[in-house]
């Protein structure tokens, strides 16, 4: 693999920092996963390649859709993240599913070709996404399909804490040549997205915007080791949480529960 592809990426998906509170901050988009799932209406005997596995928990419930012949195979760029899903697929007792460290933007995963790939909320991070998905497509068989759920506009999304926060944080450096800005909202222009699918060689693009509520600790999205992992200085650390506080205040229901709205997209499309 280049050090040149996903770099910064990578370096964020195998800080020790972030994977520690992961599982705690996967709860938020959990939700999505039964929503995303059935909208890519698996069926038994299917072969599923999970595009940014993480943890495992849709690769795990896609498991399940495709029993007894069906099999899942997750890929994703963070080697701890892959080994919490191997673990959690043998807690689960899960023998129809395999984890690979692998980047989707230009590396291989074993068992190819699949019926299905599916993401959730992992392919929002290729720096160049064009070559990203025409990878995909390679792992697809012939009118093969995906399904993946990503963000609308940050606007759209006000549990999103980056603008509140941007007094205390560095600015993120624009891309190198020929890369494409990477994070949550990387796909939230549906236009933009529909034109990578396309000129990544899959058709019958459709989009079908979501919108819904989750009940949450407010630490699942924000705490004392979120803001120090996203570089807020200890000097800072006070000023930071009020200006949290005055953000988050927004969704409190009571001190331990908060109503967060979700405002998302979930595209499908067949390979050409």
């Amino acid at each position: 693999m280049s050090d040149e592809t996903n770099a910064a990426e990578r370096r964020r998906w195998n800080d020790e920092r972030w994977i520690a509170v992961w599982p705690k901050r996967e709860r938020f988009t959990n939700a999505v996963t039964p929503r995303l799932l059935d909208a890519l209406a698996l069926t038994p005997g299917e072969r599923v390649l999970d595009v940014g596995c993480g943890g495992g928990i849709a690769s795990i419930e896609a498991g399940r859709r495709v029993l007894p012949e069906g099999s899942v195979a997750g890929a994703d760029l963070s080697i701890p993240l892959v080994e919490l899903a191997r673990q959690r697929a043998r807690e689960a007792s899960a023998g129809n599913l395999s984890f690979h460290v692998v980047d989707m933007q230009n590396e291989k995963v074993p068992g190819a070709p699949f019926d299905v790939a599916m993401s959730q909320f992992g392919v929002m991070f290729f720096d160049e996404p064009v070559t990203a998905f025409v990878n995909i497509a390679r792992h697809l068989r012939e009118d093969g399909r995906i399904g993946f759920a990503c963000w609308q506009a940050a606007e759209r999304n006000p549990w999103f804490f980056a603008l509140a926060l941007a007094p205390f944080l560095q600015p993120m450096p624009p891309p190198a040549e020929g890369k494409s800005p990477t994070g949550p909202f990387a796909l939230a222009d549906p236009e933009r997205t529909a034109g990578i699918l396309g000129e990544a060689g899959f058709a019958d693009i459709r989009r079908t915007a979501i919108e819904f509520t989750v009940d949450l600790p407010e630490d699942v999205i924000v705490d004392d080791e979120q803001l120090a992992f996203m570089g807020v200085a200890d000097s800072d650390m006070p000023a930071a949480r009020r200006a949290m506080d005055e953000h988050m205040a927004q969704f409190r229901l009571s001190p331990e529960v908060s109503r967060f709205p979700l405002a998302l997209q979930i595209f499908e499309a067949r390979r050409a």
